[in-house]
């Protein structure tokens, strides 16, 4: 065991970190609500396709989506119950999604996968594909595809920044289910072919740190707090001193980085013989009555957690899905719990700008704060006046979206969704052909 400090880097910004609402919060294990709405569309690429009909019944852990491609993931049913309809519905965040709803009928049986007897790296792959893992820091990016790289990859870092304000659920997990964790990195890298492991914990987090000492086998490195060292092209800088280049991905330069929560899974799947079916996610801000970390069932209802947690509070102005730099506003409570959510939080004013933008004042805040070197004000410029393509002449398709920019800018201009919309419209462009 080796516990060293991180290279520091002179960017990004410090935030507030409102982790102490939920920071000492066990793990509470929800009840199962009475319908589960489970998305097909919990991770990067193809929706899954629903191989269920109405009116079948289900158990706990049982394939209700099949993977439709390579950059796809296996769904499986959270609860005992009847499949009630297969629908579309728009969430709060405005994505409309095809869910599978089950009735839960209150039984207690489980499908499980055979116990692996060949612990070869294509054989754990495998496991890991058919579990339906997918990356569960927020990407969602199929953990299979991860694991399968076309060239040899010689260190893996696990991503125990969680630097987002308000998030707990990681922190929580790494002091819980310290073992569970070290059993999934050593299968991660047993697939990988990798010996070096690399685990980097914000300062912020000593009993965390404190509780890998113990594992020979780890590099434990204590990264400064500061936003956003989650990412992961900082985050492999910081505790390796490698630089991923623009447009370049982390293979590039020989490493594989992953999430707590992603890790976890793949020990259920492989120790335990589980396929993916319930997440962990932090509840908190001043507009919820009991800010909590749970587990809970996929397709969860929001409206269910919140009742769970004591109720909304009269002075919530917003609520958010993620934390509340990266995450995604929500115009309702319509929601169900997916593989990849991080929490759900609910802020008063005290805790939110509502203030309008005005004109960009051109002091240059935003690019000083960009952790990626970019210059935010003027690919929000050209993305307001349509020219997509100067927006992508500065840079907007190597934006992270995370919130650096805006947090600081004293004109409150929506430049994240702005570099946003020109990273979508850039892609269809060229999708096009254009």
């Amino acid at each position: 065991m080796s516990i060293r400090k991180g290279i520091n880097y002179p960017y990004g910004i410090h935030v507030p970190d409102k982790k102490q609402l939920t920071c000492d919060k066990v793990i509470e294990k929800m009840p199962a609500p009475k319908k589960v709405y489970v998305s097909m569309s919990q991770h990067i690429g193809a929706p899954a396709i629903p191989i269920v009909n109405v009116g079948d019944k289900v158990i706990k852990r049982q394939l209700i989506g099949e993977a439709s491609g390579v950059i796809s993931a296996n769904v499986y049913s959270s609860i005992c119950g009847t499949v009630t309809a297969i629908e579309d519905i728009v969430i709060g965040n405005g994505q409309k999604m095809k869910f599978v709803v089950i009735e839960n009928d209150g039984g207690e049986e489980q499908q499980f996968f055979p116990p692996m007897e060949d612990f070869s790296p294509a054989s754990l792959v495998e496991r890991i594909r058919l579990a339906g893992i997918v990356g569960l820091g927020g990407a969602g990016f199929p953990t299979a595809v991860k694991l399968s790289p076309k060239t040899q990859l010689d260190t893996l870092i696990i991503n125990g920044a969680e630097c987002e304000p308000y998030l707990t659920c990681d922190y929580r997990l790494m002091l819980e289910n310290t073992e569970d964790i070290y059993r999934g990195i050593k299968y991660t890298a047993q697939a990988l072919g990798i010996k070096k492991i690399v685990m980097g914990i914000e300062a912020n987090k000593p009993l965390a740190i404190k509780a890998f000492e113990k594992y020979d086998d780890l590099d434990v490195v204590v990264l400064k707090k500061q936003y956003p060292m989650g990412s992961e092209k900082h985050l492999i800088y910081c505790t390796t001193g490698r630089k991923v280049p623009c447009g370049k991905m982390p293979f590039d330069v020989g490493v594989c980085v992953q999430n707590i929560k992603t890790v976890i899974a793949i020990k259920h799947a492989i120790d335990d013989n589980k396929a993916l079916s319930s997440t962990v996610l932090t509840v908190s801000g001043d507009g919820i009555k009991e800010p909590k970390n749970l587990r809970v069932q996929m397709g969860t209802p929001l409206e269910d957690i919140i009742e769970y947690c004591g109720g909304k509070l009269d002075g919530t102005v917003k609520v958010v899905a993620g934390g509340p730099m990266m995450g995604k506003a929500m115009t309702n409570t319509v929601a169900y719990t997916r593989k990849t959510d991080s929490g759900f939080l609910f802020l008063t004013q005290k805790e939110t700008s509502l203030v309008s933008s005005s004109n960009c004042i051109n002091c240059g805040v935003c690019a000083k704060n960009c952790p990626m070197r970019l210059m935010p004000m003027y690919i929000e410029s050209y993305t307001l006046a349509g020219d997509y393509a100067g927006a992508e002449k500065y840079g907007a398709m190597n934006c992270i979206e995370c919130g650096s920019c805006a947090y600081n800018c004293p004109a409150k201009r929506a430049l994240v969704q702005s570099i946003s919309l020109a990273k979508s419209k850039i892609k269809e462009m060229k999708t096009n052909g254009k």
